[in-house]
């Protein structure tokens, strides 16, 4: 799962208005692996990760929902110190720049699921599946 689907949903910044878009997106069996959600200009932004990418983008879009979907590099951690420290390390090694990186919970496991945006998205996600290939 190096390289993965992210939606970066705009959401009004108003009391229940996330709540109502994850519950509309679970409504539909869409499983929320990660987010990020922030107040930018006086808009609410949500990065997700789902399970269903295709079912999101028609929840979303049915919601009249204002999004974009991108590609960003993950990596399935073990929770434990250091794991975190040793990716981001890895990277800027290689000079890939992080802009931002959130996490989650892998489904079914206890493994930290690690968001990544990168600038260079293909040699990221194979640095950091290497990187998980190792530490198994």
């Amino acid at each position: 799962m190096p390289k993965v689907k992210e939606f970066t949903v705009t959401i009004e910044d108003k009391p229940g208005a996330l709540g109502k878009c994850f519950l509309a997106l679970a409504e539909r069996g869409v499983n929320i692996l990660a987010f990020q959600s922030y107040v930018e200009e006086g808009e609410s932004l949500a990065r997700i990760l789902v399970d269903d990418p295709a079912n999101a983008k028609a929840v979303l879009g049915s919601l009249r929902m204002i999004f974009e979907e991108t590609e960003a590099a993950v990596v399935r951690l073990a929770n434990r110190p250091g794991e975190l420290g040793r990716a981001a390390s890895r990277l800027g090694e290689k000079q890939i720049n992080i802009d931002y990186s959130y996490c989650g919970l892998e489904p079914g496991s206890t493994r930290a699921l690690v968001v990544f945006g990168v600038d260079h998205l293909t040699r990221a996600a194979n640095l950091l599946d290497e990187l998980a290939a190792g530490a198994e």
